[in-house]
C-alpha cells in the first residue's frame, strides 16, 4: 500500500464522531505503515462548513476533505458518500470509538463496520427536537 491522507471526524470528548455531515472537526493523519500514522493537520470546519451542509447545498464545489483519501466516521449518509466518492475521497463508517485506533485498523484492513445512518443525525442541533 502507498501513502494516504485519512481523516477521522471528531467530537469534541476525543472519541471518532457519531456523524460525518455534522461532524466540525476532523483529524488527519499520513499513513505508510501501521506504527507510523502521524498527525498531519486538524482541519476544523464551521456549521456552514460541514459535510451535510455541502452536501444538500449541491453547489459543485470542492469541499476540503476532498484532499484525503479516506475519510471515517461513526456514520454518515449514501448521499454524502457518492458525493465524496466523485472526487476519489473514500468515506468509511466504524462503530470503533477511538481515531488512532481505527486508522490502525483501516490500515490492516480490519475496520469494524460502522453503525447504520439515522436521519436524526442530519439535523443541526438545534433542530433535533423541534
Amino acid at each position: 500500500m502507498t501513502e494516504k491522507l485519512v481523516a477521522v471526524a471528531v467530537a469534541h470528548d476525543g472519541t471518532i464522531a457519531p456523524h460525518a455531515g455534522r461532524a466540525l472537526q476532523w483529524i488527519v493523519y499520513v499513513v505508510a505503515d501501521e506504527v507510523n500514522a502521524r498527525l498531519a493537520w486538524t482541519l476544523n470546519l464551521t456549521d456552514i462548513g460541514c459535510l451535510h451542509e455541502w452536501h444538500v447545498r449541491g453547489d459543485g464545489e470542492r469541499h476540503p476533505l476532498h484532499f484525503v483519501d479516506i475519510a471515517i466516521a461513526a456514520s454518515a449518509g449514501e448521499g454524502v458518500r457518492r458525493r465524496l466518492q466523485q472526487r476519489n475521497t473514500e468515506l468509511l463508517t466504524t462503530t470503533e470509538t477511538n481515531p488512532d485506533q481505527a486508522v490502525t485498523a483501516y490500515w490492516m484492513g480490519d475496520l469494524a463496520a460502522g453503525l447504520h445512518h439515522e436521519h436524526q443525525a442530519c439535523l443541526h442541533p438545534s433542530e433535533v427536537n423541534v
